[in-house]
Order: C-alpha cells, then sequence, then structure tokens
C-alpha cells in the first residue's frame, strides 16, 4: 500500500497560519506559493482547511481555494464552513477534488450521506478534530473550541457506515507540539474502519511519519508546521521512508 504526504494549509483571513494545540497562531506564508512549492517537492495531495470560517459562521473563501487549485495538479481537499451540499458543489466548481467537514457532520450527520450520494463517497472527507479523556477521545467541533458527547472511535464508525469515503483524524493534544502523531489514536481509529485514514497532528520528525506508518494502518500522513518551516521537505522526507521500506510514490524529476 502506497502510504501518502499531505501538507496542511491552515488558512486564516487568506494567509496560511499554524499554532499549537489550536492556539498562538502565526503567518506561515501565501496558500499558492506553498501549495506550488509542495507540488514540486512531491506532495501527494494538499489539504486546504479555512481554519475559521465555523468559528466566524461564513463560508469557505472560495476564490482563494479557486486560485490555489488553479495552479495545481495533484488533489486538493477543502474544508472550513462546508454546511450545505451547495457548499460542497462551490468547493468542487472551485477546483477541489474533495471535501472536508467536521462541525457541520456533527451538527447535521445527513450531510455525509447526501453528499455521498450527490458527488461520491470517495469525495467526502470526515474530519475529526480529537481530544484525549481518560482512556478515550471527544470529538472537538469549531476549530477545536467546542467540546462534544461524541466518541471519536464512535463517531468514526458512523461517519463511515453515514458515507464517508476517507477520515482526517487530528490530535488536538499533539497539534503543534512537533512530539510525534497520536499512535494510539490513528491505531485505534484505523483499526475499526475499512475507509483511508489520515493522521494529523504532532509531527516533528521524518521518524515520526516512519513510527506512524510502522506502528498504525494509516493511509497518510499531514503535517503543516515542519514543512512551512522548511525543516522538513518532502522529497527528503519519501526518500528517508522510502529507504526505510515504507512504499511511497517517488518522482524523479523533483530536484534533491
Amino acid at each position: 500500500m502506497i502510504k501518502r504526504i499531505i501538507p496542511c494549509l491552515d488558512v486564516n483571513k487568506g494567509r496560511v497560519v499554524k499554532g499549537v494545540k489550536f492556539l498562538n497562531l502565526r503567518d506561515s506564508g501565501d496558500p499558492v506559493e506553498l501549495s506550488v512549492r509542495y507540488e514540486e517537492e512531491g506532495a501527494d495531495e494538499i489539504v486546504f482547511l479555512d481554519i475559521s470560517a465555523s468559528i466566524e459562521g461564513r463560508k469557505t473563501l472560495f476564490n482563494i481555494v479557486k486560485e490555489t487549485a488553479r495552479n495545481l495538479s495533484i488533489p486538493l481537499t477543502v474544508g472550513g464552513g462546508i454546511t450545505s451540499l451547495e457548499d460542497i458543489y462551490n468547493a468542487f466548481s472551485s477546483g477541489a477534488d474533495k471535501v472536508s467537514i467536521n462541525t457541520a457532520a456533527v451538527m447535521n450527520p445527513e450531510i455525509i450521506t447526501k453528499g455521498a450520494e450527490e458527488f461520491g463517497r470517495q469525495a467526502i472527507v470526515l474530519a475529526i478534530d480529537a481530544k484525549k479523556e481518560g482512556n478515550s477521545w471527544k470529538v472537538y467541533i469549531k476549530g477545536g473550541k467546542e467540546r462534544t458527547e461524541l466518541d471519536v472511535i464512535e463517531w468514526a464508525i458512523r461517519g463511515v457506515e453515514l458515507g464517508a469515503g476517507e477520515l482526517l483524524v487530528t490530535s488536538i493534544d499533539k497539534d503543534g507540539t512537533r512530539t510525534g502523531y497520536d499512535i494510539d489514536l490513528i491505531r485505534e481509529v484505523s483499526n475499526k474502519v475499512n475507509v483511508p485514514v489520515i493522521a494529523s497532528g504532532g509531527a516533528g520528525h521524518m521518524e515520526h511519519f516512519y513510527e506512524l506508518f510502522l506502528e498504525t494502518n494509516a493511509d497518510a500522513a499531514l503535517a503543516a508546521g515542519i514543512f512551512h518551516e522548511g525543516k522538513v521537505r518532502i522529497y527528503d522526507l519519501k526518500k528517508y521512508l522510502s529507504n526505510r521500506g515504507i512504499e511511497v510514490r517517488l518522482i524523479d524529476s523533483v530536484l534533491a
């Protein structure tokens, strides 16, 4: 199974930002410039999340999505402020290949089913922001600001039953800490569902990606800060993983 490396663009007011545990956001650059750079480095996909859309109760910045998509040939997933079939349609019209839904899916689970029926389940990504409580995890919405009573594992299973074709699981506890992915969380989720799982939150070194793929059934690893800062280049990361027996897509044309 080929593992995917996915840079994430957390966009706030048109700029890419990054924080720690969803707080203390700092500017990391222009989404179009970063996405082009990541494709050149060998990224498999790009995830574009308008992180303040749900909190502010507004729609996604589709003009920026359109500009980003226009410059890419790899798949683009768009999330943040997606609350209706019309929003999903607008995302695809702007060039997205998939949509990521979190808050709206919790508030109105029917959007997962209707979206899958209308656009195909492969196009619907259920995003789950998880925070540990005791021996389990709770689902958070609205950019990690609001706790729900949903159990993450139960919600992941139900989301797939409703029609989600992929899960994007983010550990709030690990987000921006650079201490490694939440292996227990990702292992638990990926063992319970039969759709691809993207792990997010905590990547700080190349070894963390290797550990993730070695110890869980995750299909993809998402990261942000270490790519934005140039701490890890995607091409170098993929060579590192390949040399250690992890199957990844390598592009010969990318300059080392």
